[in-house]
């Protein structure tokens, strides 16, 4: 992965977000991230969440201000440029995210064969190893609904960092995750934002970043009246 550095990796400028279409506070909301960044989001609501990642991946409408992603506008892109910009973020969702009738090693490598040129063998190559750190017994192969919640959350782990992203917007897999988890996704962390990679990771209980807290780079809570950043006393 090339090493994006000709300005914020993920720049929020007083975007307004759509509350109709969000449910996010309508207020301005203002953020940079730089590559190798760790962004702490706090966030009770999973839902909300969940809508924050999507506005950093410019799914969003805007009422006002701009969302942009290495350099670009999201609303000024056409789809060739959205998809190929989209096939760069790694994304952990606590929305329902599997379809019930692909197998989970196609559905793991879906967005990838979807937004980029990569080979299905080189996918799966890649996907194995990622299944083997994250503490799977292989690459699974069998219906979402036959593997239990842990196991779908290191599937989800494997999807999200599966490509080499240059940003990963990750809903936290840890609070009510397998307590085994913990090491490698940590790990994960680390090497993805060595590369270059940036990292907003949206936590519902602040306990949760405190192991990693001398990597985390900037502080916010969403809340009613928008995006503050925390002191980080």
């Amino acid at each position: 992965m090339d090493t994006y550095t000709a300005g914020p990796l993920l720049e929020l400028n007083k975007a307004v977000p759509s509350f109709e279409e969000s449910g996010l506070p309508p207020r301005p909301m203002s953020l940079r991230l730089m590559a190798g960044d760790c962004c702490v989001v706090e966030e009770r609501d999973p839902q909300r969440a969940t809508m924050f990642a999507d506005l950093c991946s410019g799914l969003v409408p805007l009422d006002a201000g701009q969302v942009s992603f290495m350099g670009l506008d999201w609303t000024e892109m056409k789809d060739r440029q959205l998809n190929a910009l989209r096939g760069r973020i790694g994304r952990m969702s606590r929305r329902p995210s599997w379809p019930g009738f692909v197998p989970m090693h196609l559905a793991i490598m879906l967005q990838q064969l979807h937004h980029t040129t990569r080979t299905q063998d080189d996918l799966l190559a890649e996907a194995a190893r990622l299944a083997a750190s994250f503490g799977l017994p292989g690459l699974p192969t069998q219906a979402p609904d036959r593997m239990s919640e842990a196991d779908l959350c290191r599937a989800a782990c494997v999807r999200a960092f599966l490509g080499r992203p240059h940003l990963l917007l990750l809903e936290d897999p840890l609070e009510g995750g397998p307590q085994e988890l913990a090491n490698p996704f940590l790990e994960a962390l680390t090497e993805a934002r060595d590369r270059g990679a940036g990292i907003i990771w949206l936590v519902r209980n602040a306990a949760v970043w405190q192991r990693y807290r001398s990597g985390v780079t900037a502080t916010w809570r969403l809340a009613d009246d928008g995006l503050a950043a925390v002191r980080m006393g």
